[in-house]
């Protein structure tokens, strides 16, 4: 777990699933890079080897070494941005992360989350890739995945997680002490004269505080 994602987590927060996009995402990007790296190197090599005892040798290669640093720094920099592109489910909120150094976090709360969908054509049963696509009743509405990784069991934890906090969040509901009811019940012995008013004002008091 990154340092940044940490920093993220609220109190008892914990992270159930960090997903990314699918790998192809991430080669088809670098593709080009690899390309070149590829095409680059070997035309260096065969054309030291050819001006081998020519005194332009040193300078072909300085060439060849020089456009080799720019396809390893543009695919660094995809491989970056695609690692730094996360999913993450909480057991209380479902994040998407993005940026390598300017960060943008888009997340919704599981209690807004209303409905939620996934996506896959055959390419991406076949290699296990897919779009989620997040309905929340907060104002940004929808929330979209797109090309991640194990979108099945993505979906699963999440909505394993929501049926958590909703099942935790109703037994708290049904451990809560009906104060009006015994704020009646106290004015009932009140009135029958077996506590006094001013016991029933500090007990009134009393239960209101756990409101």
């Amino acid at each position: 777990m990154s340092s940044y994602l940490d920093s993220l987590m609220s109190d008892r927060e914990k992270v159930l699933q960090l997903s990314r996009q699918h790998w192809f995402i991430l080669f088809r990007s670098i593709l080009l890079e690899i390309t070149l790296i590829i095409v680059i190197f070997a035309l260096t090599i065969t054309v030291s080897l050819i001006l081998a005892e020519s005194p332009f040798l040193q300078i072909v290669i300085l060439a060849g070494v020089i456009l080799l640093i720019i396809p390893i720094v543009t695919g660094t920099r995809d491989i970056l941005v695609w690692a730094n592109h996360q999913f993450i489910i909480t057991n209380r909120r479902v994040m998407q992360i993005t940026g390598v150094i300017n960060k943008n976090v888009i997340d919704s709360s599981l209690e807004k989350v209303n409905d939620v969908k996934m996506e896959q054509s055959v390419f991406g049963r076949l290699f296990d890739y897919g779009d989620i696509q997040i309905l929340t009743a907060s104002e940004l509405g929808v929330n979209l995945f797109r090309r991640i990784d194990n979108p099945i069991h993505f979906k699963t934890t999440m909505l394993n997680a929501k049926a958590q906090l909703e099942n935790s969040q109703a037994v708290v509901v049904e451990n809560q002490p009906n104060i009006p009811a015994l704020i009646a019940q106290q004015a009932e012995l009140r009135r029958q004269e077996i506590i006094s008013e001013e016991e029933f004002q500090t007990k009134k008091a009393s239960l209101l505080t756990k409101i």
